[in-house]
């Protein structure tokens, strides 16, 4: 009997220990708490301040247009946009303009069918992106190459004959209309008159009208043989005028000029009629110059507080500026080298075998 009575004994002091040690593990529960005399309330976490509204990408912007801004297609890059729109304001302050709706051109996009080129009117709310083309620059046999592809522009220059955008200010001008050929549509002979919106520009840009630098629809005739029309407004003083294919080239480059598809290009151009308005290209010399050296240096542009599409970056490598005074030498000897270089004539082109 003494033997069991020790295991019970034993037993009965197990069950306290197990008890013991399952009430230190779940621990005592609040009611217990609250009984013992140490007992403190538990403190809680101080409320968090409201959050801050979100910073606008570029201050000022009314909130309509703040939906717009962003890298991805049809939208306005946040940098382009606040220099666009300084440049608008400073040259309506200064009286220079009227015309409460601008223009802008991001040149570091993609061009095969990207939406880089912008009208923005404030005060009706409206943005629209559209195509438009960079210059395609040139190729110098064995002296040099400021070539770019339809994609993506790598080379901009301000020299005359480059063929090369130009990033900066400009406000437009007059609008002239200028004979480009016959072509064949609908099974008719059908002339193509095409419309020149003139920028004026300063700064890098000072040159655009002796360059020619504008806006126009991007379509051209490419010229095949000349045709004899005697009873055209446009014939020579033997009845010839040029013939060839119509080409629309919206998607593709220019020689240096801003072209639009012929739709978008009607609207640009009954918004500048008769009232001169701001066209702002990026990016400037200055932006390119900066974005090269961070490219060397191993740099992430963004990072360096730069911006260039990042899908051409990618592509080009590195963007190159040409100033027009070390340029335009370079070009001007090309030209004495290779005289076969200058733009075609009439008289130039062969008579075509059936009109």
């Amino acid at each position: 009997m003494r033997g069991t009575s020790h295991i019970l004994s034993l037993f009965g002091a197990l069950g306290l220990c197990a008890a013991a040690l399952a009430f230190a593990l779940a621990g005592p529960g609040p009611a217990f708490a609250e009984q013992l005399p140490w007992h403190v309330a538990p403190v809680l976490p101080a409320p968090l301040p409201p959050a801050a509204p979100a910073a606008p990408a570029v201050p000022g912007v009314p909130a309509w247009l703040q939906a717009h801004i962003g890298d991805g297609d049809g939208q306005i890059s946040a940098v382009v946009l606040r220099r666009a729109r300084a440049f608008h304001q400073k040259k309506v302050q200064a009286g220079a303009i009227s015309n409460p709706c601008y223009f802008a051109f991001d040149a570091t996009r993609p061009g095969d069918g990207g939406h880089r080129f912008y009208v923005i009117c404030e005060p009706s709310q409206t943005f629209r992106a559209i195509t438009s083309t960079h210059g395609n620059g040139r190729a110098l046999e064995g002296i040099a190459d400021f070539s770019n592809n339809a994609r993506c522009a790598k080379n901009f220059s301000n020299a005359q004959s480059s063929r090369l955008t130009t990033g900066g200010g400009y406000v437009t001008a007059e609008i002239r209309t200028s004979f480009k050929g016959y072509y064949r549509a609908d099974g008719t002979y059908q002339p193509l008159v095409r419309s020149f919106l003139q920028f004026e520009g300063e700064g890098d840009t000072a040159n655009a009208r002796v360059r020619a630098i504008g806006g126009h629809p991007a379509v051209v005739v490419r010229w095949m043989c000349r045709m004899k029309v005697p009873g055209s407004p446009y014939a020579s003083k033997d009845g010839y005028v040029p013939y060839g294919k119509l080409v629309d080239y919206s998607n593709g480059r220019s020689s240096g000029c801003t072209s639009w598809p012929q739709a978008d290009a009607d609207v640009i151009l009954a918004i500048a009629k008769k009232k001169p308005t701001t066209v702002y290209v990026y990016p400037e010399a200055s932006d390119i110059v900066a974005v090269g050296r961070a490219v060397r240096a191993g740099q992430s542009p963004s990072r360096a507080g730069l911006y260039w599409n990042a899908a051409c970056l990618n592509e080009i490598g590195e963007p190159n500026f040409w100033p027009r005074e070390k340029l335009e030498p370079v070009l001007s000897r090309d030209k004495k080298r290779n005289p076969s270089t200058r733009q075609r004539t009439l008289n130039d082109l062969p008579i075509c075998k059936s009109s």
